[in-house]
């Protein structure tokens, strides 16, 4: 059983947006001390490693926080019944592509340090492809097909860093092995 070691004395909403939530928190520790912890609330997301020919189906946009493009799966957050339909809304969104088979690897704590977001990592196969329709706010995406060696090679060059997208191709690495 999980049994917490830090107990919540207060809770205070900072700031609130659709997207998050910043929370900061009087805190109890197990010697009776007290402290602060601030924290996002976001709601969980799914990430999709679209997966054809060997090789995957890439995003890239500008990340403001970063101040630069960045590569990654396709992620985020579509208002959908289940995790499933919301993987295939957000694959299908941001790169046209639908898949006939979704299987998930499992669920990673995005920065389990400082939020409260999981995302569900799914392996879509199957790929049938159409046109995409993506939010406003993605007007700068661009969408681009690479060999598995070539994503390898991305990574190993940090044209690739996202968090979320490294963490999901060791999921889908030890799903093959």
């Amino acid at each position: 059983m999980n049994h917490p070691s830090i107990r919540q004395v207060s809770t205070e909403v900072i700031y609130s947006n659709t997207w998050m939530t910043l929370r900061e928190d009087e805190i109890e520790r197990p010697d009776g001390s007290r402290g602060v912890y601030g924290y996002l609330e976001r709601p969980n997301a799914v990430l999709v490693i679209p997966l054809e020919d060997d090789g995957f189906h890439l995003v890239e946009e500008y990340r403001y926080p970063m101040r630069r493009r960045s590569w990654s799966f396709p992620q985020g957050f579509a208002p959908a019944p289940t995790l499933e339909e919301a993987a295939r809304q957000e694959l299908e969104q941001e790169t046209g592509l639908r898949p006939a088979g979704l299987t998930l690897l499992g669920t990673i704590d995005v920065a389990h340090a400082i939020s409260t977001e999981r995302s569900n990592v799914y392996l879509a196969t199957g790929l049938e492809h159409g046109a995409s329709a993506r939010e406003h706010s993605e007007q700068d995406m661009r969408q681009r097909w690479v060999p598995r060696a070539e994503f390898e090679q991305m990574v190993r060059a940090g044209a690739v860093r996202d968090a979320g997208s490294l963490a999901a191709y060791t999921l889908f690495l030890l799903s093959r092995a």
